[in-house]
């Protein structure tokens, strides 16, 4: 397994991937519930933000109160999935920097096919959040992280929903630098490359697309 790898075991974690992966969820349920998760995941993905403190005034006293430190993180959503865990997180940390990376699996190879990148600029002097609900083979997971780190990011994560063993194994091999937090790893790749169990196409659930 991957040697920064996390797995949000949380009992509402769970609880509430396990309602994800029911067929019969709809569309409107599916997308809340992921922007639901998606914030719990990113108290465990942010848990290492420096820290400093800053003088403040309570109703009774003056004190130092904590406050983050340094550049304002940047999120990249994975696209086009990743956007239902990018808003569930900008939620939470809304002064956050956002960028893009628009990647496709070409179906028959299977192979990730970039067609669009957009990313916030001084990336070296930022955490950098990557999220996509789906670690499957992980051949665009490792294509978006090598596209960070060629715009200059030095401290990247990974926030995904669902895993599979494949997709962890790839991400240990190509970047063992880049940690992994997500809800489950699942058991195996079916031959399309789709994660089983799994809950079916991320993106076409959320958006109401099959």
């Amino acid at each position: 397994m991957h040697p920064h790898l996390t797995v949000v075991d949380h009992p509402l974690v769970q609880h509430k991937l396990g309602l994800m992966r029911d067929k019969d969820t709809s569309t409107a349920v599916f997308r809340q519930l992921l922007r639901e998760v998606s914030q719990l995941l990113a108290y465990e993905i942010t848990r290492e933000l420096p820290m400093t403190t800053k003088p403040i005034q309570t109703p009774l006293q003056r004190m130092d109160a904590p406050h983050l430190a340094g550049k304002k993180l940047a999120l990249v959503s994975i696209l086009r999935a990743g956007n239902g865990l990018l808003d569930g997180i900008l939620e939470l940390i809304p002064h956050a920097r956002v960028g893009f990376v628009g990647l496709y699996r070409d179906e028959q190879t299977l192979k990730p096919v970039q067609y669009y990148v957009k990313v916030p600029t001084d990336l070296g002097g930022r955490m950098v959040i990557a999220v996509d609900p789906m670690l499957a083979t992980g051949n665009s997971s490792v294509a978006a992280v090598d596209l960070l780190k060629q715009a200059g990011a030095k401290n990247i994560r990974f926030l995904c929903l669902l895993a599979a063993p494949e997709g962890v194994a790839r991400m240990r091999d190509a970047h063992p630098d880049t940690p992994i937090v997500t809800a489950a790893i699942d058991s195996h790749l079916d031959g399309n490359g789709y994660i089983v169990p799994g809950l079916g196409d991320a993106g076409d659930r959320m958006f109401g697309t099959k």
